[in-house]
């Protein structure tokens, strides 16, 4: 009888802490439309002048994007961790679109990404150098040009024009303090003339201005691009003259693509549970970045194991002791819980070994792996819910929520990232949450689609629609 009772006692403790952080995690429609609506607060404020909004709402530079009558051969570099990639796009021009993509993955040495900025760019102009050697004879379609390069750098910069922007500082293992303060299409240019490579940076960009520029190339009704990744972030096409802090002369395209960098948005309406709260104190950044640190691939599975840990503790979940491997930040990883929140088997076999292997908690009962689906529904869904809040703010700052001259514009918003591609309950919660969000009758008008490789390809159509032969 005790240990019945114990057994019990344990159960209801469980069921507690579960409906508690579902409770805490709800997201009903009224309060996604307040985020949404401070979302698109927050992009004027930041359009308004630097520094003042929690949106960093950086000026890209981006005033032309593609429009499918590029042509020519372009070249794209995708810097941003150990490895980089190097493209080749050959564009056809009208009707002809993308003819041919060529590319070719490089591994930075380690002692290129401590020792100092000569020394890297140097390597990776000779690799680039390498590449452009294997076009072949008379493939590039206009000899005697300049070839010209989209350069993805997927590190914090400072940007000061399409072509040029100043490191503000390395991330990911990275640590050259003479490159530091310096403008890096500028190492990258002299590296390429020492090696004697003829050709030149058209566009600087990060991954969500080129999975925008993807998008475009495709689609001209795309207003938007979103990575749903590890990490994330939006970027927008709005009116330069609806840019207050922008003080040069307004391009001729009337247009500015703005990178929101919102992975830093706060809101008093965003359901914060003590597990965030307490993850955010023990990341590298507390206070910043909440919006991604609820959303994105880097911490979903972190949020799981925290509450897993939870109820290990308080209530025994796991058996007397509690695992020593559940004890480890960040060892659960999203792609393990997208796998057991997608298990359809009946005895849910997937959730039973992702325990075992990577926990090493044997012998589950159905019960336990029930309630651990449950929770990855539950920090997915939030996850998603919001990701949907934050797209339909920027519709709403664009003025795409309402009707114009009598009807709804078309919108498209190009997305990418390992999350919104490969974790398909997530993808389906976020898509029918946009449309819960703008009702029956503007949902017809509002298109998600999938652009895919814009740190790559994206950056190659920005060097195209940034040519200097243009």
């Amino acid at each position: 009888m005790e240990k019945k009772a114990a057994a019990m006692g344990a159960a209801a403790r469980v069921s507690g802490i579960v409906r508690e952080f579902q409770k805490k995690c709800d997201s009903p429609i009224g309060k996604l439309h307040n985020v949404a609506d401070s979302m698109a607060v927050e992009m004027r404020v930041g359009l308004a002048s630097e520094g003042g909004s929690m949106l960093k709402m950086l000026i890209s530079y981006v005033d032309n994007l593609p429009t499918g009558e590029e042509e020519g051969l372009f070249y794209a570099l995708d810097l941003g961790g150990t490895n980089f990639r190097v493209l080749r796009v050959h564009l056809g021009g009208k009707g002809k679109g993308l003819i041919k993509t060529e590319f070719d993955e490089v591994s930075i040495p380690p002692h290129c990404m401590t020792s100092s900025s000569h020394e890297l760019f140097d390597f990776i102009a000779a690799e680039l150098a390498r590449f452009v050697a294997t076009e072949g004879e008379n493939s590039h379609p206009f000899p005697g040009r300049q070839r010209e390069l989209g350069f993805t750098f997927s590190f914090p910069v400072r940007q000061t024009s399409i072509s040029s922007g100043t490191l503000i500082k390395w991330t990911k293992g990275f640590s050259i303090e003479d490159a530091v303060g310096e403008d890096v299409v500028g190492e990258l240019n002299k590296a390429m003339e020492r090696v004697g490579l003829h050709m030149r940076v058209t566009a600087l960009v990060n991954d969500t201005i080129g999975t925008l520029a993807g998008g475009r190339y495709y689609n001209p009704d795309v207003v938007a691009a979103v990575i749903l990744g590890t990490g994330m972030n939006a970027a927008y096409v709005e009116r330069a003259n609806a840019i207050p802090k922008w003080q040069g002369p307004l391009p001729r395209s009337g247009d500015m693509v703005i990178n929101m960098e919102w992975g830093n948005f706060r809101s008093s309406d965003l359901p914060l549970t003590e597990y965030d709260n307490d993850l955010d104190v023990a990341s590298l950044n507390p206070g910043e970045q909440i919006f991604e640190k609820m959303i994105s691939g880097m911490y979903l599975g972190e949020i799981l194991r925290r509450v897993l840990l939870k109820i290990a503790e308080e209530a025994e979940f796991f058996g007397d002791s509690v695992p020593e491997k559940l004890k480890i930040p960040f060892i659960l990883r999203t792609p393990h819980m997208s796998a057991m929140h997608h298990d359809t088997s009946s005895n849910l076999k997937d959730v039973a070994s992702k325990l075992r292997d990577i926990l090493e908690i044997n012998n589950t009962s159905l019960t336990m792996r029930k309630v651990v689906v449950e929770l990855c529904d539950t920090i997915a869904t939030r996850g998603a819910r919001l990701s949907a809040a934050g797209i339909y703010g920027i519709l709403k700052k664009l003025g795409r929520d309402t009707r114009k001259d009598g009807e709804y514009q078309k919108s498209v918003i190009a997305l990418d990232g390992g999350l919104f591609e490969h974790y398909e309950k997530f993808r389906q919660s976020m898509e029918s949450t946009l449309k819960e969000l703008l009702g029956e009758e503007a949902s017809d008008s509002v298109v998600i689609t999938h652009s895919n490789d814009g740190s790559g390809i994206g950056a190659a159509l920005l060097a195209a629609s940034h040519s200097q032969y243009l």
